[in-house]
């Protein structure tokens, strides 16, 4: 991706950038000097771009705050849009009825759904509603429904009555749009995973366990805490914003400028 920005410089042509990480780091800032060495990279390498735009919402509900360093002297080079998609509430309708999940259909992942398909058969007054593109997903039960690719997951995740899923930005948003509670299984060894998940716990919206130390008995019980959470209104601060529209804006004054 950071090709174009080179190519662009060669061509003499205008170059937005688009990202929602330019800085990495671990938890709490945690840093390593593969790390120092690839951040110093980016920040030189971006210095080339005439404008960065981060598709995520501005102060204080950045999902991806601790993935982003604005350099001092900078900001008028950064934008935070919003999100780029469009979302139609009144499209849907809600319940709170149902245990989502759907994080990731890679094959180390299977275990995990196992055990909340073991957490099921435990407890039949809860409803789990789950997705998984992987092979050997459990078969569905009066209580545990299983699910491949689905067209319309808005419709199984605006039933929910807490949402179990990784830490991807435009999965947080998504939920966050949703209003529901999340349960967040970071992938290990991917800090913007974890940094995202960190600050959804940060604004009280849900909670976050490592996939690497997860167990049955620990899922179970942060199910249970999970559905004690109630997150903020969210899409108050979605309407508010219309992502597409500013980026949009952006784009367009640079190529009217690139025109005179």
């Amino acid at each position: 991706m950071y090709g174009g920005v080179l190519a662009s410089r060669l061509a003499k042509t205008p170059c937005i950038f688009i990202t929602n990480q330019n800085h990495f780091n671990g938890l709490n800032g945690t840093t390593n000097p593969v790390w120092r060495l690839l951040n110093f990279l980016i920040r030189r390498y971006l210095k080339l771009a005439d404008h960065i735009l981060i598709p995520d919402y501005p102060a204080p509900d950045t999902v991806s705050e601790y993935n982003i360093r604005i350099p001092p002297g900078e900001e008028e080079r950064y934008t935070l849009t919003g999100p780029f998609y469009s979302f139609d509430p009144a499209r849907y309708q809600y319940a709170s009825e149902t245990v989502f999940a759907s994080f990731g259909g890679e094959p180390y992942k299977l275990p995990m759904y196992l055990m909340l398909k073991g957490i099921a058969d435990q407890h039949k007054n809860l409803i789990f509603d789950v997705f998984y593109t992987g092979e050997h997903l459990p078969d569905s039960s009066d209580n545990f429904f299983s699910h491949g690719y689905v067209p319309n997951l808005y419709e199984h995740l605006a039933r929910a009555k807490i949402a179990i899923v990784h830490g991807g930005l435009t999965t947080l948003h998504e939920v966050l749009l949703f209003e529901k509670p999340v349960l967040i299984i970071m992938d290990p060894n991917h800090p913007e995973q974890q940094n995202n998940a960190k600050k959804i716990v940060d604004i009280g919206a849900g909670m976050a366990i490592s996939g690497r130390d997860v167990n049955k008995d620990v899922l179970e019980k942060k199910i249970e805490e999970t559905m004690q959470i109630t997150p903020k209104p969210f899409r108050e601060i979605h309407a508010r914003i219309n992502g597409r529209k500013n980026a949009a804006e952006i784009i367009l004054r640079f190529c009217r400028n690139r025109q005179s």
